[in-house]
């Protein structure tokens, strides 16, 4: 599943969910690449 998370205030990734982390983060892969940030709620989440 493709999903974005977000990095500092201004940098966005979309990649392929890799899992969820301990601390409320997720993991996505880029490529070869694996980032960690605060997953991006969508418009479902933010409205509940």
């Amino acid at each position: 599943m493709v999903t974005t998370v977000t990095r500092g205030t201004c940098v966005s990734i979309q990649g392929l969910y890799v899992k969820d982390l301990a601390n409320g983060l997720i993991q996505v892969r880029v490529g070869d690449k694996l980032y960690v940030g605060r997953p991006v709620r969508t418009n479902v989440e933010a409205a509940a």
